[in-house]
This record gives C-alpha cells, structure tokens and sequence, in this order.
C-alpha cells in the first residue's frame, strides 16, 4: 500500500527486455532490500537485486500492458515512493500500485501559484471519478478538481509542481491512472441496485 506522496525521482538506467516483459535497473539515493515494493511512476514492483546506488525491478506482462512502462526510455525519470509503513503518516490517500488505465495529457495550463493539468481519462472510468474525490496520476495523489465528460482536471500547487514531473510533461503524453480504491469497491457493491434509504438502513447506516 501506498500514499500518493512522491519520495524521490529516480533514474532509469537500463532496461532489457523479455518477451512482452521487462526489467528495469532505476537509481535511488533511498534505502530499499530485495523483496520490498516500491512505486515506479504509481506502478507496484518488487525489488529483485540491489546494485550500487541502484535497483532492479521486473515488470511482467500483464503490468507492461496495462501501464506506461513500455514507454520508458534510457535516463527517463520516474516517481518512486515506497511502500507505506505501518508507523508511518499517511498524506495522500490509499494507493495500490495497480494501475487501472492509460490518461493522455490534453494541456498542462499556469494558473499562479500553481498549475492546472487536464487529462483524458478512458470513458469506462468515469464512473469511478467525483469532484473532490482522490485520484493517482503516475503515482500521485491528486484531488480531482473538475470532470467534464471524460476529461480530469486537477490543480497542482507549487510543492507538488517542484517534487514531481508534471511541469515537463506535454500534450499527448501518457500517464498512469489508478483510481480510488473505495470508489471501485462502492461502484461494484451498488451496480444494478437501487440505492435508498432502505439500502442504508440494511447495512446499519441509519
């Protein structure tokens, strides 16, 4: 499990690949042991080897499809975060890792002190998206501020701008998409069911 909250940019340092997977070699100044997680770009992976100042994670095929893995590119950064400690503060909201989709950056606009990124959103995830709810965009968590059809608005304040790599990000680019893990759970548990007071009431809410 994960927070959204952006440790540190790595660096891409090799990338081999096997079949329709990968393995990607990314330097970090944090510390990590083979067998943790950590969230490349909001993608969960586990870390195989260590090497100096380096890890190396491998990414099956059902990951590289789903994600903007195949993307990367020699010397790329990447948002890494690792995984939520049980002592820890928790920031942002809950993170999986598990990416549900691929975003396409539409403009990435200044409105001072900060900046406002709209992104395309695959329609089969509207559903899932409300104003003022959470939302992680390669691996950060973001408050939706506007959904207009299937286009996502969030703002991003100065902090948020300066610790992560939106501000190089053009239009067209690709973005990881992980929606809201309570959203997904309530979507499923009322699909084809009416919801009222009575529903409310059979769970113990009223």
């Amino acid at each position: 499990m994960f927070t959204g909250l952006v440790e540190e940019i790595g660096t891409l340092l090799e990338i081999r690949r096997s079949g329709s997977g990968m393995k990607l070699t990314i330097a970090a100044r944090f510390e990590l042991k083979p067998g943790d997680s950590v969230a490349v770009n909001g993608v969960c992976l586990t870390v195989a080897r260590l090497a100096q100042s380096s890890f190396i994670v491998d990414a099956v095929p059902e990951t590289v499809q789903r994600s903007t893995l195949s993307q990367l590119r020699v010397n790329d950064g990447v948002h890494l975060e690792r995984a939520l400690r049980a002592d820890g503060r928790f920031g942002g909201h809950f993170v999986q890792g598990h990416v549900d989709g691929i975003g396409e950056i539409l403009r990435l606009q200044r409105r001072p002190p900060g900046w406002w990124l709209t992104v395309r959103l695959p329609v089969e995830m509207v559903p899932y998206v409300v104003e003022k709810g959470s939302i992680a965009l390669d691996g950060v968590s973001l408050t939706v501020a506007g959904i207009n059809d299937n286009d996502l608005s969030v703002a991003l304040v100065p902090y948020t701008a300066e610790k992560t790599l939106f501000i190089g990000k053009k239009s067209r680019d690709k973005v990881n998409v992980e929606l809201d893990l309570i959203a997904k759970y309530v979507h499923r548990l009322l699909r084809g069911r009416p919801f009222d007071d009575s529903r409310l009431s059979e769970w113990g809410f009223l």
